[in-house]
């Protein structure tokens, strides 16, 4: 079968296109916060942030789409509505032309995460309520629902409830009150993640099953209570971004205890950690699994810092520092880009045999040790300002900054090694695949 004839491998290969220019335009920006003046006169931190930010978000959002799409194909042993499936892609391609040409002439007027012309989020919540259609048409011919198809769902629902709500801010009524506004921008800003992580969350319970070749994974009574607990947080868990927000208190409360919850997954990882490692011996070679296993590495550490942040002294210190985009960037690279890569593998060059490449390892391990120094970094530098907010006198912005200096060119040079490592496995995987479809 030709490449180009799957639209779930349509979706997966866009993902990576986009996955390629957000690291591009991530890297570029990085070195901005050490040469203000570096491409100050063509796109400058005004554009590439928008352009990095928005291409970093529909790569989770459209390789997810894709990964959903060859899993359900091979569910339903078919891929049925193949005419809707490239109507759908059809409009994430339009709406992603339209947003990235007003990014390139500086055209915004959109809010934090989705910085376009509002008018974008039209043909995207058409796309979107497409998908919907598309995935109830496809699973009703399964009579019993493992928990991944529960994930998606949920996810594909939520979104588009959560997508709707972050596009209230049009609406005079909640623009111009001022707490009204932020309640809302906030919540959906952090209920927004937890549904894409459905879909991508579940896309891993199907590969783990698929790889394991225990068909009863996906009916297990853990999953199904991790899936009801992490259904439970997407609907609640956006209340810690609200601490710093005067209002109702029992919003507040109730962030703190459902983030709280998460010490479930916490405890759960650690102790899967030893059979995990049993496991690694038969399928360290395998790419799906060794991006599963560095996800869970990532999972671990990332959500020890979110544990934290979520408690109310710790998140005052916090917030509005670099920690926060350490969480950030620890979520979308260490978590649902590790999970995607994954998906890439498993679902386009899915053979163990096609795995053996220097290259491949030299970058995946480049990923895993400039990951980390990445963020370390990013976590030294939001310290650093942490203490110069609260310090007393307060020093001048300028010194804050030279105080930074040492942890920014560390984060820079750790940025280009990482971009330097995923190109390297990017690179690998499109040989293989063209090898594999010549």
């Amino acid at each position: 079968m030709k490449l180009s004839k799957n639209t779930g491998t349509l979706f997966l290969l866009t993902g990576l296109g986009l996955f390629f220019a957000s690291i591009i335009f991530g890297f570029l920006a990085s070195i901005i916060y050490q040469y203000p003046e570096f491409l100050k006169d063509s796109l400058g931190l005004i554009k590439l942030r928008p352009m990095h930010v928005s291409a970093a978000l529909f790569w989770i959002l459209v390789a997810a789409t894709g990964a959903i799409y060859k899993s359900l194909a091979i569910l339903t042993k078919k891929d049925s509505y193949p005419l809707l499936q490239k109507i759908h892609w059809g409009l994430w391609i339009f709406s992603l032309l339209g947003i990235f040409y007003c990014y390139a002439t500086g055209n915004f007027g959109g809010r934090e995460y989705w910085e376009y012309p509002p008018v974008f989020a039209i043909p995207i919540g058409l796309a979107w309520l497409l998908f919907l259609l598309i995935f109830f048409l496809k699973v009703k011919s399964i009579k019993k629902w493992p928990v991944y198809v529960w994930m998606w769902m949920t996810g594909i629902v939520y979104f588009l409830f959560i997508f709707i709500e972050n596009y209230f801010w049009v609406i005079p009524y909640f623009r111009e009150s001022f707490i009204k506004d932020m309640v809302i921008q906030w919540k959906a800003a952090g209920s927004i993640v937890g549904a894409y992580n459905m879909l991508v969350y579940g896309s891993v319970f199907f590969i783990m099953e698929r790889i394991s070749k225990k068909a009863h994974t996906g009916f297990n009574k853990w999953a199904f209570a991790l899936f009801f607990l992490s259904f439970f947080n997407m609907l609640f868990n956006w209340g810690h971004h609200l601490y710093l927000v005067p209002t109702n208190a029992s919003i507040h409360y109730a962030g703190y205890i459902v983030s709280m919850t998460e010490w479930v997954f916490f405890i759960k990882i650690i102790y899967n950690w030893k059979k995990q490692v049993t496991e690694a011996e038969a399928f360290y070679h395998y790419y799906p699994y060794r991006f599963i296993l560095a996800f869970n590495f990532w999972l671990f550490f990332n959500l020890t810092l979110a544990l934290f942040m979520s408690i109310p002294v710790i998140n005052l210190y916090m917030h509005g520092t670099h920690f926060i985009t350490a969480h950030a960037m620890g979520t979308t690279i260490g978590i649902n880009t590790m999970i995607l890569l994954a998906a890439l593998f498993f679902f386009l060059v899915p053979k163990k045999e096609h795995h053996q490449s220097q290259l491949l390892n030299t970058g995946f391990w480049g990923i895993q040790i400039s990951l980390l120094v990445f963020l370390l970094s990013l976590m030294a530098m939001g310290f650093v300002k942490s203490i110069w907010f609260f310090e007393e006198p307060q020093a001048q912005f300028a010194e804050m900054m030279a105080r930074m200096k040492p942890f920014t060119l560390l984060f820079i040079f750790s940025g280009f090694s990482l971009f330097l490592s995923f190109l390297g496995v990017i690179s690998g995987f499109v040989f293989m695949l063209f090898k594999k479809h010549p």
